[in-house]
C-alpha cells in the first residue's frame, strides 16, 4: 500500500481524485440526460395522441350526419363547430319546419360536455330561446 501511495505526489494525487470526481459527474450527467431525453420523447407521443384524438373526434363530428344511425336528415342539418356541433331544422326540405333540434356529437372516450355546452343545453332546457329580426338599410 505504501508503494501505491508513493507513486505519485501530493498535488498528483489531488489531480487524479479530481479527474475521478469530474468522471463520476460526467457519468451521473449522462445518466441524468439519458432519463429526461425518456421523459420528453414520452411527453412528445403523449401531445402527438393527444392531438391525433382531437383531430379523430373534430372529423368524427362533421361525418356524423354521413353515419347510418344518426337520427337526423343529412339535409336538414347545418353544422356549426362550436359551441355546437350541428343545428338541425326538422322539415326544413318539405319548406315546412317544424322543429328545431341542437346536436352535440361526441366521440372516442370523452363523452362530457364543456362549460359552455352545458350552459347551452341548460339554456334550450329552460327555454331561454327567442327569434329575433334584424332589419338595416
Amino acid at each position: 500500500m505504501e508503494f501505491i501511495l508513493s507513486v505519485f505526489t501530493t498535488s498528483q494525487w489531488i489531480i487524479v481524485i479530481a479527474l475521478l470526481v469530474a468522471v463520476a459527474v460526467f457519468v451521473f450527467k449522462i445518466g441524468n440526460w439519458r432519463g429526461r431525453k425518456q421523459e420528453i420523447e414520452s411527453e412528445i407521443k403523449k401531445r402527438i395522441n393527444s392531438q391525433r384524438a382531437t383531430i379523430k373526434g373534430q372529423v368524427s363530428e362533421q361525418i356524423a350526419p354521413l353515419l347510418p344511425n344518426f337520427p337526423y336528415d343529412i339535409s336538414e342539418c347545418r353544422f356549426m363547430g362550436k359551441p355546437i356541433d350541428f343545428i338541425v331544422f326538422k322539415g326544413i326540405s318539405d319548406n315546412n319546419i317544424s322543429e328545431i333540434v341542437f346536436v352535440e356529437v361526441k366521440s372516442g372516450k370523452n363523452k362530457t360536455l364543456n362549460q359552455n355546452e352545458k350552459t347551452l343545453r341548460d339554456a334550450v332546457k329552460n327555454k331561454k330561446v327567442k327569434w329575433v329580426q334584424y332589419n338595416f338599410e
